[in-house]
């Protein structure tokens, strides 16, 4: 396999990290390191992916916890498998029941949002399935770290303060006390350098870890989050958990200039990115840094997501198939809308006719993307408490208007945007990579493809590039170094340029590549508090 951008781009501000028998990435360097220690004890890339996702847990609560959701792909054996561990929706909850108690739309906190946690279920079958090392040992770093206390990074301790702010002011319901005694015990949160701990948290992981998340979907734990459920008004049950379990599903990809771009099957809107590419395969680019590429790349992933939005849904009730939407004929018709304007997106007919992510490898060839998310944040807000259990709040994306693909329904996946990603060529892997971030994560894929292949850049030059952000109509976020020549020809074709203060709402991303001579390449975001951590 050949891969040019590892070989000929120059130098980043940041170097990219070579290594040969392991490597790690993500936004957090004690979970990095744990996740390489894995390796370095005798185990594979899988072990290391787990172990690194159950620090993050403890790492940066601002973004996932032991109640959130994850998906994953697996390069193994030279073949890609995709897990989904997303959860489902209590079996008690309606969209008409969520009406009759006021609300128009779905809330994004307490316990109507909360579904089916899916991220234990997957530390659990990715050990099972793939691991070498037993998960009680997988699991030691990250219950460490919970009973003897970690320093808080500067970007999670910003979160966090954050989040608090805005919590104590609306969170009064008895179902968000467990989150106040978790994550600000006595009133107090931890800033920079910071100490944090949670013996509960410390406990529950070990139940986790010596039953292989049965007590969690059946056992001691799963009790506690019934009854605490029932106690403080929430639909979900232990029927609920006991009937869950993640699942296999095989990965969905498109060939882009001779790269396959793989993704997960929706539930999920990687699909998005996908469609996306598949729009813009069909253009030449020959300058980065130019109107007419950011043009294109914005009308294209405008496209794509109004198909998305509209069709993307738990696939049992998708009225359209994935083959459909990333079919070359449907890609054609919607390359034909682009002109030189900007426009208002909408849907086409496919069949007329706050996230963390993680990626690791192994110097036997194994490779994992592995993304694992509370959303919004610390999520719902509830916490059982004594056990460091935040719960997700993924139901928020649920629609309530009865007939829709996505509405809100008993037993029910809901649309999900935490995508991790991989790249192949000739049926060899290249590696896996992924951009956390919401609704950026599909919008982050693209513009890291594009870097990648048609900009011949390396793992940390595409990275550190620049990005962009639709967030709706023809408005654009743009990162405070993006071009300002660039953006005044942006706006003079019609788009509405806002540049952002900060850059944390334009994703934080991971990569590894391997080349031909089966070094691995990786590079951590500026725009996080990562590292590569690398054998």
């Amino acid at each position: 396999m050949k891969f040019d951008a590892l070989k000929y781009s120059y130098p980043s501000r940041r170097s990219v990290v070579y290594g040969r028998r392991g490597m790690v990435c993500t936004s957090q360097p004690l979970a990095a390191q744990a996740g390489l220690d894995m390796i370095k004890a005798g185990g594979n890339a899988i072990d290391a992916a787990i172990a690194t996702a159950a620090c993050m847990t403890v790492l940066e609560p601002t973004s996932n916890g032991i109640g959130g959701d994850a998906f994953a792909l697996v390069w193994t054996n030279g073949k890609l498998h995709g897990l989904n561990a997303s959860g489902k929706s209590p079996m008690s909850i309606t969209a008409e029941k969520v009406r009759e108690l006021g609300h128009t739309k779905m809330p994004d906190r307490g316990w109507i949002p909360v579904m089916v946690p899916g991220a234990p279920s997957a530390w659990a079958e990715l050990s099972k399935k793939f691991g070498r090392l037993p998960l009680t040992k997988v699991l030691e770093p990250a219950i460490s770290y919970a009973r003897e206390g970690v320093a808080i990074t500067p970007v999670t301790a910003y979160l966090w303060e954050k989040a608090y702010k805005q919590f104590k002011e609306i969170f009064k319901d008895d179902c968000f006390r467990g989150w106040f005694e978790t994550f600000a015990p006595e009133g107090k949160i931890p800033g920079p350098g910071g100490v944090w701990k949670s013996e509960g948290h410390a406990s529950t992981l070990e139940l986790i870890a010596k039953t292989n998340a049965e007590a969690f979907y059946r056992g001691e734990l799963a009790d506690k989050i019934d009854a605490f459920s029932k106690e403080t008004g929430g639909f979900l049950r232990k029927e609920d958990l006991e009937a869950y379990w993640c699942e296999w599903v095989d990965p969905i990809h498109v060939n882009y200039k001779g790269y396959d771009v793989w993704e997960i099957p929706p539930n999920g809107d990687g699909i998005i990115a996908l469609m996306a590419l598949n729009i813009l395969k069909g253009f030449e680019f020959n300058c980065r840094d130019c109107a007419d590429t950011f043009h294109k790349q914005l009308e294209a992933m405008k496209l794509a997501f109004a198909d998305g939005k509209r069709y993307v849904a738990d696939a049992r009730y998708m009225t359209v198939s994935p083959a459909d939407m990333l079919s070359d004929a449907y890609a054609d018709e919607r390359r034909a809308l682009i002109n030189d304007m900007a426009q208002e997106p909408e849907p086409g007919k496919p069949n007329s006719g706050g996230t963390i992510y993680l990626c690791t490898a192994d110097g036997e060839g194994n490779m994992v993307s592995y993304i694992q998310s509370n959303y919004m944040g610390f999520g719902s807000g509830v916490v059982v408490p004594g056990t460091g259990i935040s719960f997700q709040d993924r139901g928020a994306s649920f629609s309530l208007i009865d007939g829709e693909e996505n509405c809100l329904g008993p037993g029910k996946k809901v649309f999900h945007t935490i995508i991790p990603a991989f790249l192949t060529k000739d049926g060899e892997a290249v590696g896996p990579f992924g951009v956390m971030g919401g609704p950026m994560q599909p919008q982050g894929h693209v513009q890291v493809v594009m870097n990648t292949i048609d900009f011949m850049m390396n793992p940390q030059e595409a990275l550190d590039a620049p990005r962009w952000q639709w967030t709706g109509g023809k408005k654009i976020h743009v990162e405070r170094s993006f071009p300002y020549a660039i953006t005044e020809e942006l706006v003079r074709r019609g788009h509405e340029i806002s540049v952002m203060p900060e850059n944390i709402s334009f994703g934080r991303g991971q990569i590894i590549w391997r080349n031909e001579e089966d070094v691995l390449c990786g590079a951590s975001d500026p725009r996080a508090d990562g590292i590569v951590a690398a054998w």
